[in-house]
């Protein structure tokens, strides 16, 4: 058996290395860049009004939709609010060293464009379903908004990204950050990973079974307290080594473009090493281009598309920018980088050693497993709906069901999983869902102009 695993994980690798992390530099980087200039930087400069549609300035009663603005941005942050923000970013570190922080911003600022565009398509596009929900994603816009240019294969692009994200809500959103919780549970306190994902699967069961409403009851609350919690923990390493900022933000800028020399466990000196894990790591973290939160916002209340499009851009500032930056500076200030420790072993000696600063080492363990697990569980929750939609567009209303049943075997198999294995397939299916998506936004872009257009038009006569 383990011969066979291991030669899975060999192919699976071989993919990643040579064909699809190519893939994704090729096709996000570009894209990104061409919808920032094409719609002159309308992520940034509409980023205030944002701000004012997710504190509900424009919500009204009576608008299509199962949730609000809010609590659309609540439950797609909590699908990528997850370990990518602990365990990716030192996972980025170790392999592409203190430069791939640099191309993860890069990858977030340009994600904030890309979660513009699907989300606001995502919208455009939606379906009403006969109980009155809404189902919406790039299945949807891939089918209806492409049959005119690409005939009978847009249903098929539709399809493949459809099968891609029931696969990924196995691995990105499931099997990754079950492994992680279990990982962290059994290194931190002893228990047993079967334990664990008997615990974590019934806890993911009793959510996921209410929909879409109650996962977004559950991240409206879990969501703002977990990202506060970690916030203050690793802002207080931060500011203790404030003096070191200077020296840091240098080291992350020239190895972005040079690369490190090999120390400790820093095995990437090439440029190509540090971009590629900048993005993929990038990537994994806010789900730009990626189109999964697209399904997630199709579900806000509105009749502007746009105006979700907009609420959708902040989610990669919060999760890449903001919070992978946190777990970055811990680790690169406190030295932890070069340790020759992978994933949240990194982060949690960036912790203990900062921490340690203020007397309060002993802390770090409990701080570190409580944001994995607490970020970890609202990713799984929230990527089962995504899954279900997905399921639900392939084979119809009563699959979703026995989609959830499935999902929740997932959760627990990703306990017992190997790490290595479980996250080479991550990386392999997040390109299955992106290179789909990234092509049909791109052949949409004059229908994303005409929403932008329309939108301002009406908002110039509030």
């Amino acid at each position: 058996m383990n011969s066979v695993l291991t030669f899975i994980d060999s192919l699976i690798v071989m993919y990643n290395d040579y064909v699809g992390g190519y893939l994704l530099l090729i096709l996000l980087v570009p894209t990104g860049i061409y919808f920032t200039i094409k719609f002159k930087f309308l992520h940034i400069t509409k980023l205030f009004h944002s701000f004012r549609i997710i504190s509900g300035k424009y919500d009204k009663k009576g608008d299509t939709g199962d949730i609000n603005h809010f609590r659309a941005l609540t439950t797609a942050l909590s699908a990528t609010v997850g370990t990518g923000n602990i365990v990716g970013v030192a996972l980025a570190i170790y392999y592409g060293g203190p430069g791939a922080i640099f191309w993860m911003w890069i990858t977030g600022f340009l994600g904030m464009m890309l979660k513009l565009v699907e989300c606001t398509l995502s919208l455009k596009f939606r379906i009403i379903n006969e109980d009155g929900s809404v189902s919406g994603g790039p299945m949807y816009y891939m089918e209806m908004g492409l049959k005119d240019k690409l005939g009978g294969f847009a249903k098929k692009l539709a399809v493949i990204f459809a099968f891609a994200a029931i696969l990924c809500s196995m691995g990105t959103g499931n099997m990754a950050q079950s492994n992680s919780m279990a990982d962290v549970m059994r290194a931190n306190y002893g228990i047993p990973t079967w334990a664990s994902g008997v615990m974590i699967t019934g806890l993911v069961l009793m959510v996921i079974v209410g929909g879409i409403k109650r996962i977004a009851e559950v991240t409206s609350k879990l969501v703002p307290f977990m990202a506060f919690f970690y916030f203050v923990s690793a802002l207080m390493v931060i500011l203790i080594n404030y003096n070191l900022i200077p020296g840091v933000l240098k080291m992350i800028l020239s190895d972005a473009f040079t690369g490190t020399a090999a120390t400790g466990g820093f095995i990437g000196s090439a440029f190509i090493m540090t971009l590629t894990w900048g993005v993929r790591r990038g990537l994994f973290s806010n789900e730009a281009g990626q189109g999964s939160a697209a399904i997630a916002h199709a579900a806000a209340k509105t009749k502007y598309p746009l105006r979700e499009g907009l609420v959708a851009s902040v989610g990669p500032f919060v999760d890449t920018l903001i919070i992978c930056s946190l777990t970055a500076f811990v680790i690169i200030l406190t030295g932890a980088w070069d340790c020759g420790k992978e994933g949240v072993e990194m982060t949690l000696i960036g912790f203990n050693r900062g921490l340690g600063q203020l007397g309060l080492g002993v802390l770090a363990k409990h701080i570190v497993a409580a944001g994995l697990i607490l970020f970890a569980f609202s990713t799984i929750i929230s990527w089962s709906y995504y899954g279900t939609r997905a399921s639900q567009y392939l084979f119809g209303t009563r699959s979703i069901k026995p989609y959830r049943y499935v999902y929740g075997a997932f959760v627990f198999l990703g306990c017992l999983g190997e790490i290595e294995l479980v996250w080479h397939f991550v990386d392999m299916v997040i390109t299955f869902m992106t290179i789909p998506n990234l092509i049909a936004i791109l052949l949409l872009t004059p229908v994303m102009k005409k929403e932008i257009d329309k939108y301002f038009a009406v908002m110039k006569k509030i």
